[in-house]
């Protein structure tokens, strides 16, 4: 049986505390790609009771996608949005979900992302990563930045850390590892990144950050 807001609200702050579930509730994060890194972040985020979530991506549901992202057979051909926040709302039915399916670009980026108190750069490609990371740090001062750099191959996921680059800017990953040199991506350590990254969104919204 579905629990009511109420129940669910009750069984978050039994969980968090009702000082720190409030501060969830009242965040808004944006996830910028819904692949590997991004359908895990936003799985996780929901699970804590963050408030609302921007859901950003172009990307269609595919075959190949589901070793290791968020998505269910039936959904290929979905758009990720749709899919993942339908699947969202399984997880966790009160969280509000803002679904954004277009490309980010330097033109959009702002207005796309207004209103996010942190932002997570969850990209496949270099330059739209290196793109949004320098809008973001140069343009919107009071935002954080939650980035990811290398989680590919079989490597042990203890190498995967987060670090604090500046007062606003965390980067999780093992900094190394490449898609083409280290032999694909595996689910479970592209997860140990998104842990790492969901896990820091939580961490600055508590009040709580790196050294």
């Amino acid at each position: 049986m579905r629990p009511t807001e109420k129940e669910w609200m009750e069984a978050l702050a039994q969980r968090h505390g009702a000082a720190l579930q409030k501060r969830f509730s009242a965040a808004t994060v944006a996830v910028c790609g819904l692949g590997g890194l991004g359908s895990h972040i936003a799985a996780a985020l929901a699970r804590a009771g963050v408030g609302r979530l921007i859901l950003v991506d172009f990307d269609k549901v595919e075959l190949s996608n589901l070793h290791r992202q968020q998505y269910k057979a039936g959904q290929i051909g979905l758009s990720k949005t749709e899919a993942l926040a339908g699947n969202l709302l399984e997880m966790a039915p009160y969280v509000q979900i803002v679904t954004i399916t277009e490309r980010i670009t330097e033109e959009n980026y702002a207005q796309l992302l207004s209103g996010a108190d942190i932002i997570c750069e969850a990209f496949d490609d270099a330059h739209a990563k290196a793109m949004l990371a320098n809008k973001v740090l140069e343009t919107m001062p009071d935002t954080f930045l939650v980035a990811a750099s290398g989680m590919a191959g079989m490597t042990s996921a203890n190498t995967i850390q987060t670090r604090k680059i500046t007062n606003r800017f965390y980067l999780c990953g093992d900094m190394v590892s490449d898609v083409k040199d280290a032999g694909g991506l595996v689910a479970s350590r592209v997860m140990a990144c998104a842990a790492h990254q969901a896990h820091m969104v939580l961490r600055i919204l508590a009040g709580e950050y790196e050294v």
